[in-house]
């Protein structure tokens, strides 16, 4: 048993190491993220894998070292040609042999491609799912020894999911493919609740997959609900205080975003619109623009971004009310990617909710109604927090967050509170004494002596409970349960009706050991002043060389028709201004410096630092 033993921690040592070798010299990072680790070494020694990590949190790198240390191709599926294109850009850049095959390739390149793929010459290959499920596809990678497969975005298997593609089920057939059989799997997603998540495991019938759930937290987001009173001129203020930063407008519908853009255009910003209406080859240079830093602002529809791997942005407006947290998670999500301060502003109207509410009833589809109208409510209670939103958002993740945040509007201009321990108690009881067997709507019903004919048929009027809430209004009421169910003492369950169940922390609540104190309700969220602590740097850097740094590598990428951020991101270029290495050994020190971006720009980027 002992040598056993000591094999295995050889196995593991070797794998650690091997992996630790592959991530700083072409990544240039000295030490994985919590998580990425042992999602890496699992999937190197052949075991499916399941991750869900936030947009940021570096969830590429747990397929991408794996397949520079496993033999074979590595088969990445990805919905989006924008993300393999700044994907394959990325790893092409830091030395890895990489490529997509996509509508996007002409008929040369694709032949190229596929002469790659035959001849053994590629690591990663990133392809569409509906391109890798053709026969001829398939038929195509027969002889190819195949080191993993990635489904990237793997929330679009789901019918529960936010963004649920049809041409991902398909993806559910690889395992009865005779030469995936033995193919370690990991799928990846940044926003999955617990039912998508095993539904996800389910349709991509992955084989005892170790579940990786990284926390949802991104704490260099600031959140921030305003009242949505006169939107345009809400926006402009709050651009103005964001000058030279790039930034994402999301609105509901194509002529929203059509005239947001125009007035932004009008008052001097730099922005353009994106849409699905908008033809293909505009919707491509307008994200071009945005990624190669030739635009600031781009005003879309929620087509735009999943994906997108542009480090810099540093700000998330919503115009609209999202559908559901998920999407609203995910689009906020595309700012701060960097780990530098970002914001993210919501304007929230009730206009918005009867917008949604006629889309959703559009549909035929009974069972997607019901799941719809709940996520909806889910945002809508987000909207509507009196308490910290960041602890309201992790919540509907299953995460709990023990203190506030300190960086929301709630946090930083606190509504006034007070002991709501009498009325949750009652809100407790009565959905014990109703048998956890109903949801807010009806309690509340309850709660305030309706005299409906179901209460009345149900008996529910002879309750101890009943009509004991009739202090307060509908909306108090609902605003309570809220607020109960963002601190954990109830669940809602998604999968049952939004039926609510007591969890274990309300038992000191209703046994009157512990004093409740919540936020009284208000109408409208306050405005919350920019403070500069909160936007300080990270660290102290010489300001004018960091520009000189941007301007170097911003003329690199134009040279070689990529976005900057292939060349270095800015926590890069922040190091590099605050270290001020003179050698190459001390740049290859640098954060996001590898051995080929060393031998590509190390010189150049060591002579601005010289020579300032």
């Amino acid at each position: 048993m002992s040598v056993y033993l000591s094999l295995v921690k050889k196995l593991h040592k070797t794998t650690v190491s091997q992996a630790l070798r592959v991530l700083k010299n072409t990544f240039g990072f000295d030490a994985f993220r919590p998580i990425q680790e042992s999602v890496i070494e699992g999937l190197i020694a052949g075991e499916d894998q399941f991750v869900l990590m936030p947009t940021g949190g570096g969830k590429s790198l747990c397929y991408q070292v794996p397949a520079l240390v496993r033999d074979g191709l590595a088969i990445i599926v990805s919905p989006l040609i924008s993300l393999m294109q700044d994907q394959v850009n990325a790893l092409c850049a830091n030395g890895v042999k990489a490529a997509f095959y996509n509508s996007a390739l002409t008929e040369r390149e694709a032949k190229q491609t596929l002469a790659q793929l035959h001849h053994n010459e590629l690591d990663l290959l990133y392809i569409a799912p509906e391109r890798l499920m053709t026969p001829a596809f398939l038929e195509r990678l027969q002889d190819v020894p195949i080191s993993l497969i990635a489904i990237d975005e793997a929330h679009c298997v789901s019918s529960w999911g936010h963004d649920f593609r049809p041409e991902y089920l398909t993806l559910g057939a690889l395992r009865q493919e005779r030469i995936f059989q033995n193919v370690p799997m990991i799928a990846l997603t940044a926003t999955a609740d617990q039912q998508t998540r095993a539904d996800i495991v389910k349709r991509l019938h992955l084989q005892k997959a170790t579940h990786h759930i990284a926390s949802f937290n991104r704490p260099n987001i600031r959140y921030t609900v305003l009242e949505k009173q006169k939107p345009l001129n809400q926006i402009l203020a709050f651009l103005k205080t964001h000058t030279g930063e790039c930034g994402i407008v999301y609105c509901l519908s194509r002529k929203r975003v059509e005239e947001v853009a125009k007035k932004l255009q009008q008052q001097g910003f730099s922005a353009l619109p994106y849409h699905a209406g908008m033809s293909t080859k505009d919707r491509q240079q307008t994200q071009d623009a945005f990624s190669k830093d030739e635009v600031e602002i781009i005003v879309a529809t929620i087509a735009f971004g999943m994906g997108i791997d542009k480090p810099n942005v540093r700000f998330v407006i919503h115009y609209d009310l999202p559908k559901h947290l998920e999407g609203y998670y995910q689009e906020t999500g595309r700012a701060g990617r960097d780990g530098l301060p970002a914001e993210a502003l919501l304007l929230y109207g009730l206009q918005d909710i009867a917008l949604i509410k006629s889309l959703i009833e559009n549909s035929e589809n009974q069972e997607q109604k019901r799941i719809e109208s709940h996520k909806l409510n889910c945002m809508i209670a987000f909207a509507e927090a009196q308490t910290c939103r960041r602890r309201v958002l992790l919540n509907y993740f299953s995460e709990s967050m023990q203190k506030d945040c300190g960086n929301c509007d709630v946090c930083l201009n606190p509504p006034e509170t007070y002991d709501a321990s009498h009325d949750a108690q009652i809100a407790l009881s009565c959905v014990y004494r109703l048998g956890q067997r109903f949801g807010a709507h009806y309690v509340i019903e309850v709660l305030r002596g309706a005299e409906t004919e179901r209460i009345k048929q149900l008996h529910h009027n002879t309750l101890s409970t009943y009509g004991l809430g009739k202090h307060l209004t509908q909306e108090a009421w609902y605003s309570l349960f809220r607020q109960l169910i963002h601190r954990g003492l109830l669940n809602q369950d998604i999968a049952n009706y939004s039926v609510l169940t007591l969890t274990d922390l309300a038992r000191p609540v209703l046994r009157g050991e512990e004093t409740l104190i919540l936020a009284k309700p208000r109408m409208k969220a306050p405005s919350v002043k920019k403070t500069k602590e909160k936007r300080a740097a990270i660290t102290d850097y010489d300001k004018d060389l960091f520009e000189k740094l941007r301007a170097l590598r911003k003329s690199l990428a134009t040279e070689a028709g990529v976005p900057p951020f292939v060349i270095f991101g800015d926590v890069t270029l922040i190091e590099m201004a605050a270290k001020l290495p003179r050698t190459k050994e001390e740049f290859l020190e640098i954060s996001g410096v590898g051995l080929k971006k060393l031998e590509s720009f190390g010189e150049a980027f060591l002579e601005v630092i010289q020579t300032s």
